[in-house]
């Protein structure tokens, strides 16, 4: 089962409430995702933890109703 772009966005910003969140379909199949997400959460954290934020916003949908999600996080500048 595919998930919206809206779906992703909105568990991300559930999580990560100040996060500013950029999802793009890169198949149009509702599978295969890239997001940008932008925390002040992830200051002082590595990518892989920055990264583990995200896929437990998704509350076990990855590897399921989403196939794959290209992240690219990092904290405001």
């Amino acid at each position: 089962m595919a998930m919206e772009a809206y779906e992703i966005e909105s568990m991300i910003k559930e999580a990560l409430p100040d996060a500013q969140v950029r999802i793009e379909d890169l198949r149009g199949d509702g599978d295969h995702y890239a997001a940008i997400v932008v925390s002040e959460q992830f200051r002082g954290k590595t990518r892989v933890v920055q990264h583990q934020m995200v896929y437990s916003a998704l509350k076990g949908k990855m590897g399921g109703d989403l196939h794959a999600l290209a992240l690219q996080t990092s904290a405001p500048e």
